[in-house]
């Protein structure tokens, strides 16, 4: 084992925590050291395995789909925020049955739903591929069902499977 097996990841993390812990003394020196040597040695550690994009279109696509909604759902989060929306808000919690089981492709998804305003990846039971979504603004239990499986994970599966 090398002692630097990211060399980059390496000196960009030590860099950080010095521009973080301004200004630099002794301690946030070593610091600094100890985790631009820690943290891409245990990285190597996890050997995580390549990933395959089998439809590199299919991923522009859903790049743009998620793009749309992250701007939809910002909107539509400010509305209820500053208190434009008329009509009773009601947050709620969907079940998801997932077809998807490809680890890469799950963390992608959870990044999706996480990262769109508005929703919230909840838990995930890999035994029965039910996903437990929180949903800020909850109307339809099955229409969020069908834009998770529509918008997101089949266009997963096609690029990832």
């Amino acid at each position: 084992m090398r002692l630097l097996p990211h060399p980059w990841l390496s000196a960009g993390l030590a860099l950080a925590w010095l521009l973080l812990n301004a200004p630099v003394t002794p301690g946030s020196l070593l610091l600094a050291l100890a985790v631009g040597l820690t943290v891409p040695a245990v990285m190597n550690a996890l050997q995580a395995r390549p990933v395959r994009v089998r439809a590199p279109g299919a991923l522009l696509r859903l790049a743009g789909i998620v793009l749309v909604d992250m701007v939809r759902s910002n909107i539509d989060v400010a509305r209820i925020i500053l208190g434009r929306q008329t009509g009773a808000r009601r947050t709620g919690f969907v079940a998801i049955p997932l077809d998807l089981r490809e680890p890469f492709a799950l963390s992608l998804l959870s990044i999706i739903l996480t990262a769109t305003p508005g929703t919230l990846w909840v838990q995930y039971d890999s035994d029965t591929g039910r996903l437990l979504l929180h949903v800020l603004d909850f109307t339809d239990g099955e229409a969020w069902v069908r834009r998770v499986k529509d918008r997101y994970e089949r266009p997963l599966m096609e690029i990832f499977a």
